[in-house]
């Protein structure tokens, strides 16, 4: 519980209005490490494990574009059983890739460099990871782990709680992963509706932070997108061109039915005032937002 005068950045966040969209931490794929924790602030790079171990397993993943992870099943587990890793790789066309392992002594880790150089199995499953980083963040903590409860609740087999995703502001933080779909500020019931409908193939633009292969205007110019026509499916919108004059962005998106078939974004970006943006920062910051200006659909595609 939050005591009286007791600082916490969703809180102020929400309080101040603070748009998420296009606040997605860009990835290609992720590398999961199930470690039961306590986690360090730093995650995995801060792990007491034998330098050569930690070095291979960063190269591989910094070289694909990968982020690692530090996972756990919510609430209390089996013990006697060998902790799982995963890699997963995000397609372009949809057909994302997993490939699961075990690890019981720092040594089993280095097979995860050469799963990264493998394609993996397609047709399995989301993940669903919720960050529940409370050492990184109290608000993670504070925010997640409900959110987690209830995903497992519903999907015991696919959620995870996860280390630092990026966006402590913006908790409770759910990524779904090969996906590579990012949502914030969600509570249980709100986690569950989005999660539910991603994975009946629809994405919806409440509290969509955007898809980690975009930069952070094509994420919002997306979200922007399917808040006036969606919900669409992940794959529905595709970025055609995204050009910079200045502090505007246009964005032009081809779009699959029954979206329109092509929209144009006008987005300006422009620096919030500073403030505090997570609960342990030593001092306010100023961070990047995102404004629509003008969405045009050409009249012979729209449908």
């Amino acid at each position: 519980m939050t005591r009286p005068g007791q600082f916490r950045c969703a809180a102020a966040a929400f309080a101040r209005g603070d748009r998420q969209a296009g606040t997605a931490a860009r990835a290609r794929g992720w590398v999961l490490i199930e470690h039961p924790g306590p986690w360090p602030f730093g995650g995995f790079a801060e792990l007491d494990l034998a330098p050569e171990v930690q070095h291979v397993v960063r190269h591989a993943a910094q070289s694909a574009g990968m982020r690692i992870l530090l996972v756990r099943r919510h609430g209390r587990q089996p013990s006697g059983r060998e902790a799982l890793w995963a890699v997963l790789r995000y397609d372009a066309t949809g057909e994302h890739r997993q490939e699961w392992g075990s690890w019981s002594e720092e040594a089993d880790l280095a097979q995860i460099a050469a799963a990264i150089d493998r394609p993996g199995a397609t047709g399995l499953p989301p993940v669903h990871l919720v960050c529940t980083h409370g050492v990184h963040d109290a608000c993670c903590a504070i925010r997640g782990r409900p959110v987690a409860r209830a995903l497992n609740e519903e999907w015991p087999d696919e959620t995870w709680e996860c280390s630092h995703v990026g966006g402590d502001r913006y908790a409770a933080n759910v990524l779904v992963a090969p996906d590579g779909v990012y949502f914030g500020d969600v509570t249980p019931d709100q986690a569950i509706e989005a999660v539910g409908l991603l994975r009946s193939g629809l994405v919806a633009a409440d509290h969509l932070r955007g898809y980690t292969d975009l930069a952070p205007a094509e994420q919002y110019a997306v979200a922007e997108v399917l808040g006036r026509f969606g919900p669409a499916g992940r794959h529905a919108i595709q970025v055609r061109s995204a050009t910079r004059r200045g502090d505007r962005w246009t964005v032009l998106l081809e779009c699959a039915a029954p979206l329109p078939a092509e929209v144009a974004v006008e987005l300006r970006f422009y620096a919030e005032p500073a403030a505090q943006l997570t609960c342990l920062a030593p001092a306010p910051s100023r961070a990047l937002a995102y404004e629509t200006v003008a969405v045009r659909v050409p009249p012979d595609t729209r449908r």
